[in-house]
Order: structure tokens, then C-alpha cells, then sequence
């Protein structure tokens, strides 16, 4: 008999304080994959994701510069609602690459 079709994961305690993790249901597995760049790219794959400059620039304004939504909507010259459109295509594009196990291209202008 087959199992549930997942697996439990939990993050190690670090001293005794606090409740215990509870356990997380992981769905999917991958064994052995690495996402690198490549110096320059032989050509984009036919399933290659496509991560335009604007994408990637929200993306790195919110999430590795820590700011606002406001703060890097001003920065880029955008609308707050256009900078989180831009947003949420990011991180899908980026989470369907990782889960599908698809490369990421980045467009350049």
C-alpha cells in the first residue's frame, strides 16, 4: 500500500523555549537540482520563463532592499498597483521555474 503521497518536515529546535514546530506536509521532492547562470547563455530553452527588467527590479526593490511597496513604487516612477501586478508575476514566474523545474531567462532591454 502506497503512502499519503507526502512527506513531514520540521525545523530543528534551538534550545527549549517556546512550543515545538509542528510538522509541515511537503507534496513534491527534487533530488539534485541547481539552478546556476551561465556566462553567456548558448540559447534560451523553448521552455525557458521569461523574468523582464521591470520584474526583476520590483523584485529586488521589495525583497533584497527590504522597501515599501510605496517606497519602491516611487523609486521606479509606478503606480503602488502596477508595482504589485509586477509583483505577483515575478514570484509566479519564479515559483512555476522552481517547482517545474523550468530555466529562468532574464530579458534584457
Amino acid at each position: 500500500m502506497a503512502g499519503p503521497g507526502y512527506w513531514h518536515w520540521r525545523r530543528r529546535r534551538r534550545g527549549w523555549l517556546g512550543r515545538k514546530p509542528m510538522p509541515r506536509r511537503i507534496y513534491g521532492f527534487f533530488k539534485n537540482v541547481v539552478f546556476m547562470p551561465m556566462q553567456p547563455p548558448p540559447s534560451p530553452p523553448a521552455n525557458a520563463l521569461e523574468i523582464y527588467p521591470d520584474e526583476l527590479e520590483a523584485l529586488r526593490l521589495v525583497y533584497l532592499e527590504n522597501l515599501s511597496q510605496n517606497e519602491a513604487a516611487s523609486m521606479m516612477g509606478i503606480s503602488r498597483g502596477t508595482l504589485w501586478r509586477l509583483l505577483e508575476s515575478g514570484r509566479r514566474k519564479l515559483v512555476q521555474a522552481l517547482v517545474e523545474v523550468r530555466p529562468i531567462v532574464l530579458v534584457t532591454p
